[in-house]
């Protein structure tokens, strides 16, 4: 799914990314509304990765939602 198409259905994604990063809150996932830097840099600062694994492990994730 592109990002444009996340952004539409951020609600039933964000399920999905609750299950991939469960470190992410339901409050943080509400606030991130789709945005793929909020959303890499979430994961970032909750797991500690460099922004380069960050970005992969979305983008991988965004061809799997």
């Amino acid at each position: 799914m592109n990002w444009d198409q996340l952004k539409g259905k951020w609600k039933q994604a964000s399920g999905s990314a609750k299950a991939q990063w469960g470190k992410l809150t339901d409050d943080e996932l509400t606030q991130i509304e789709g945005n793929r830097d909020k959303l890499v840099g979430k994961i970032q600062e909750k797991y500690g990765l460099a922004k380069e694994e960050a970005e992969k492990q979305v983008d991988d994730w965004a061809k799997s939602v």
